[in-house]
This record gives structure tokens, sequence and C-alpha cells, in this order.
């Protein structure tokens, strides 16, 4: 018989995994009908699930584990046992602000940009009015990985700028209408705001950390453990959704699925720019090839390490949205689920890593890294900063 799955969803480029799990049959071939629905904001996304009105949602990694820890709301655990897709944001700034901080129309180095930006920002707050930086949540990897940028060039998050919450569907229109400076957003909304003469954009998240945890399945842990005859088979849908993800032979097919009113509702052009890990950085410019811009599936991205959840939780301290505790930092790594992971897909034949945890840029050369099941070679995943996070050093600093 087959089981109805509801899943929330946001109209993003990373959403696509659920939306071809349904769209290709992978869904029906486990016996899922999904339902997916599609909401405007993470807040939404968040009540939807944990009011029960959805099984599982498509979520910002880090709101996942702020929802365990009771930041902002009671606590309600919640376990991420697949990674949707890592990284496909960036920082798209006004036109003019822009031209102050980089060479328009293409990448640059993201350190030297981010001290043209420091000085700017500097100049601006002197003058009695400081930055606004619009991003998709309080507790969205695009506020910790906008935040990391700006505190290793210069500028302090907290006390330089001022950042602000908008929804993705209309970040875009917040930077058009003048409500913020610049904004740290999603596919395909940078581009969006690129094409309407609105912004320019100056880095991706992915120049920041080439392998930044961004999206991921999240449920309710409870419901995870009750139900895992129900969980498993998603699990495996959501996996061949990524294999198909990267199948060059698929693109004009899934860029069709996601431009459709449903799904994103957007352009097609913009979308299938995306999926080639292609940027457009400014209006009248061709785009630039940026390389693991949207990291979807190789290389075991969709495998939930509890070191990436380690990482958020010490971005959540040093921005000052959680507490320094050791027992929070166990509960948020605990969050992520690889055993989860193993289970589900091991019978699929899916790679699967042999440990649970790893030092977080520590890769520069391609390496063979130890398996259960497969080979698996991880490629860099560095910093732009050169910087490593041990998530066991991490640990030795936080209180008892």
């Amino acid at each position: 018989m087959t089981a109805v799955f509801r899943l929330g969803f946001l109209p993003l480029v990373d959403a696509a995994l659920p939306i071809l799990a349904r769209e290709l049959g992978f869904a029906e071939d486990e016996g899922l009908a999904l339902d997916l629905v599609r909401d405007m904001s993470w807040a939404t996304v968040q009540d939807r699930l944990l009011y029960g009105h959805s099984d599982a949602a498509h979520m910002v990694a880090p709101l996942a584990i702020a929802t365990t820890l009771g930041l902002g709301r009671p606590a309600v655990p919640l376990s991420v046992p697949f990674v949707l897709g890592l990284n496909g944001n960036a920082i798209t700034l006004r036109p003019d602000l822009a031209a102050q901080v980089t060479q328009v129309g293409g990448p640059g180095d993201v350190s030297a940009i981010g001290a043209s930006f420091a000085r700017v920002a500097m100049a601006q707050k002197a003058a009695g009015t400081k930055l606004r930086l619009g991003v998709v949540h309080r507790y969205s990897s695009h506020n910790y990985m906008l935040r990391y940028w700006l505190r290793g060039t210069g500028t302090d998050p907290n006390a330089d700028v001022e950042i602000v919450t908008i929804a993705p569907p209309y970040a875009a229109d917040a930077l058009t209408n003048g409500e913020v400076d610049g904004i740290c957003v999603g596919a395909p909304w940078n581009s969006v705001a690129v094409e309407r003469g609105a912004g320019v954009v100056i880095a991706t998240t992915s120049q920041i950390w080439r392998r930044g945890v961004e999206k991921v399945l999240a449920v309710k842990q409870e419901r995870l453990e009750q139900e895992r005859e129900r969980f498993d088979p998603l699990l495996r849908a959501l996996y061949r959704a990524g294999e198909a993800f990267v199948d060059p032979d698929r693109l004009e097919q899934i860029t069709s699925i996601m431009a459709r009113p449903e799904y994103l509702d957007g352009s097609a052009d913009a979308i299938r720019r995306v999926v080639q890990d292609l940027v457009l950085f400014a209006d009248g410019f061709d785009p630039v090839h940026i390389p693991d811009f949207m990291f979807q599936h190789r290389e075991a991205a969709n495998f939930p390490w509890v070191s990436q959840a380690a990482w958020l939780y010490a971005q959540m301290v040093e921005a000052g949205h959680a507490p320094p505790h050791h027992a929070d930092y166990q509960r948020a790594q605990a969050v992520f689920r690889p055993d989860i992971y193993r289970s589900a897909l091991g019978p699929i034949g899916a790679t699967l890593p042999g440990a649970s945890s790893k030092l977080e840029g520590g890769i520069s050369t391609p390496t063979g890294v130890g398996s259960i099941q497969g080979r698996l070679i991880l490629t860099a995943d560095s910093f732009f900063d050169g910087q490593s996070f041990d998530p066991d050093v991490f640990a030795e600093m936080l209180p008892e």
C-alpha cells in the first residue's frame, strides 16, 4: 500500500532532491506518495513540521539545531538523517556599493573583497548609519557564513553592520526597494536581483567554505525513532534523486521540472545556470563557472557529518545566539544522524563513510578516506582563511 508522506519546502534550487524524488518516480518506487507543500518562509516550514502538518521538512541546517536547543521557542528535538545539499548561496550588494569593494562582473579574492567591504562599512558607521544586510533566518547557514566572512575580514557583524531577516522569495524585492544594502540568499534569488539590475554578486558561500552544509531533511526525533519504516524509503528516494541531479543528461528535464509554477515558479535559464555551477555576477556579463557552487550529491555530500553540526553550533556561540555549554554542544551534534543514513542506504549500495566526524577544512587535495561500503575520495573542503575546525578542540573550550 502506498503511504502518503507530506514534506514542506521553500522555492529554492536546493529543494531539488525532494522535488525530483517525486517527479522522477523514486518515491513511488519506494511505496511513497510524496505530497510536497510549498511555503514562503522558514518560520512557516518550521511551524508546519512541529505542529504535525508535515512529516518532514527541507530546512536550513542551523534551524534544526536551534529548534532542538530551544533557541527562540520551546525546545523540540529534531533529527537530520540526510543532507539535501551544500552551499548554493551568494552575497549580493546593491550595484554602487559592490563597485566599491570588487571588480564587478566576476569572482575575486574574497579576503580582499571583505577587507574593502570593511572599510566601506566603517565609513558608513562613522557617518551615523550602518550598512544593512539581509539573511533568510536568524538561525541559517547564510547568517553564519556571512558572519564568518565578515569577522575574518575586519567587520564585526554584531557592531559594524545591521543584519536583518528576509524570507528568500522576498530578498531580491528588499534589495530592489532599498530596504537593505545587501543580501545573502540561496539560488535563484541572487540571480533575480542581478537580472533586475538591483544587485551585484560579490562572493559565493562556496568561496567562503568549499563544503558548507546548507539544507537538510529535518524530522521530529520522536517520529523518526517510532516510524523508521516510513523514513528509510524516503531516504532511499532522496539518494536516487541526488544521483539524477548530477547526471548531465538530465539537465533539461531537471530544469523544466524545477521551473514549474508549483515548485520554483521561476526562470528556467536561472535554474539551469545554478545546476551547472554557473553564477551571473552582474547584469550584462557572462555567467562564470564556480567549482562546487552547489554541491548536491557527490563525495557523500548527503551524509550528515556530525562535525558539520559541531561547526554550526560553534558559529551560534560566536554570534551570541547560543550560550557556550558542553551539554548543548553534545545535543547539537546529536541532531545529525549518520547511523540512520547508514542503516537506510546501506542496502542500496550507497557509499558509506566509516567515520561520523572529521576535521572540517582539513582537506586540500583529493584524499581517500575510510568507508564501510564503496570507495570514497573527498576533495578540497577549505575555508577562505585557511583555518580548520576540529570538533574535539572546540569541545575543550566549553564549560561543563
